[in-house]
């Protein structure tokens, strides 16, 4: 009998569930499995557990049923995108730089925690408020990557007065979300070298960090900072991007500097760290990114800049990892 009810209790489990199914057995009418929730969310394994409990329940010789989950870590690579100062473009770069990493076929999620500041929401175009399930923040979609930010969470005018200790608060939480298959966290950090910078260095090990810098001499400074914060801390740093670089008029095509030339790259060169690209000052850029239209999200020219700096940062990732 007890084979029987076995028999007929993993023939009444979904097909595509059965995979995850391990060391079902039954005793004393008791059915026991363990389900393997590998990489799905909270909602996704809380879905799954109520397929098979419904699948089984009642069914004859079976009079309780118990379910233990398991789940093995998901390997994810955070990347820190960081800057010393702020008004560099910090935010731009790392929505598209995130849109540019997921169209290469990964999974990719951003963290906003520019605490203070948060632009993320605006940029992706999501208003969407995520959920919580057992106290943990369910990631929203937006434009091909999942998306976690303080913006999403209180009032876009709201000021937040907050001490450090809130600040890094707010940090975990967005971090912590329910990432679920996750492979790639894009963190966009705010400006300087304070309290957020480090808790995220400490507590959740950046795989690596990519700074952002306009080509003038005073951005360069405060980068080189940044630069220097994550060196101390063991974080490597992936490469330099040069923002804003090089105007083109709307009116008669020509090429002016007002940032200046070059000088990212030749930080970068002086520093020996890799260079990763330039992004030029647009007006396209600007409008696209103010009406929540990233360019990296579309095959526009706008957007190959970041995919090419995606690219470059792929290599360098899987040479770091080599």
């Amino acid at each position: 009998m007890t084979d029987a009810a076995l028999a007929a209790a993993l023939q009444n489990i979904p097909e595509n569930v059965r995979d995850r199914v391990a060391a079902p057995r039954i005793a004393g009418g008791v059915l026991s499995l363990v389900l393997d929730a590998t990489g799905l969310s909270i909602s996704d394994r809380i879905k799954l557990e109520s397929q098979v409990r419904t699948g089984v329940e009642g069914l004859p010789g079976i009079d309780a049923v118990r379910i233990a989950v398991t789940a093995d870590k998901v390997h994810r690579t955070i990347i820190a995108v960081g800057s010393g100062k702020g008004g560099v473009g910090k935010s731009t770069v790392s929505a598209n730089l995130a849109i540019a990493l997921a169209r290469t076929g990964r999974k990719v999620g951003l963290v906003d925690a520019d605490i203070y500041g948060p632009s993320q929401p605006r940029l992706l175009g999501s208003d969407e408020r995520p959920e919580a399930v057992e106290k943990t923040i369910i990631p929203v979609e937006a434009q091909g990557i999942r998306l976690l930010s303080i913006g999403q969470l209180v009032d876009k005018d709201a000021a937040l007065a907050w001490r450090g200790a809130m600040a890094t608060k707010a940090l975990g939480q967005l971090l912590d979300g329910d990432w679920g298959d996750t492979e790639i966290l894009v963190v966009d950090l705010p400006p300087g070298t304070g309290d957020v910078q480090l808790s995220l260095m400490q507590n959740w090990k950046p795989a690596g960090a990519v700074i952002v810098s306009t080509p003038q001499d005073l951005a360069l400074i405060d980068a080189r900072r940044a630069i220097d914060l994550f060196n101390k801390m063991g974080v490597p740093i992936l490469g330099l991007v040069e923002n804003m670089a090089g105007y083109a008029c709307p009116h008669c095509g020509e090429m002016s500097d007002p940032f200046g030339s070059g000088g990212a790259e030749a930080a970068a060169r002086s520093m020996e760290i890799p260079f990763l690209g330039r992004v030029p000052l647009t007006l396209a850029i600007r409008e696209a990114s103010d009406a929540g239209r990233p360019p990296a999200a579309s095959d526009g020219e706008e957007g190959r800049a970041f995919h090419a700096i995606a690219a470059r940062l792929i290599e360098r990732m899987n040479q770091s990892a080599a």
